[in-house]
């Protein structure tokens, strides 16, 4: 049996831009996918912490150390420039690996620059 685990998440980034008139997805600064382990075109969950929109689409990756969060395509109109957003990756795991799994969470400022990288800890007392 496989199970749906978070593998990676971006918490309260800032919405930089909203492309309408683009193809679709979501541009990241490339300094922040990597830090979160989420890949270029890779499918991903938005969270809009503003509006309470949950959607996916996937990433292209942004320039470095630009702290550019873009939503372009149908997603822009899911969001507005200067909300907050949480990005969320997911992978697939066999029972074995869900105990020693730990996802990648990266913390930013209010630029998109990564103040801090941790992984969550289990916190409930059910254990596999």
């Amino acid at each position: 049996m496989k199970v749906t685990m978070l593998k990676g998440k971006i918490h309260r980034a800032t919405v930089e831009q909203a492309e309408l008139d683009y193809v679709g997805s979501i541009t990241v600064d490339m300094d922040l996918l990597e830090a979160a382990g989420i890949y270029e075109y890779e499918k991903v969950q938005i969270v809009d912490v503003n509006n309470g929109n949950r959607f996916e689409t996937y990433t292209i990756a942004g320039e470095r150390g630009t702290g550019m969060i873009c939503l372009n395509g149908a997603a822009a109109r899911c969001v507005s420039t200067g909300d907050k957003i949480i990005l969320m990756a997911y992978c697939e795991l066999n029972e074995n690996e869900v105990k020693d799994h730990r996802p990648k969470v990266v913390f930013v400022d209010d630029n998109n620059k990564v103040e801090r990288v941790t992984s969550y800890e289990k916190h409930g007392r059910y254990q596999i």
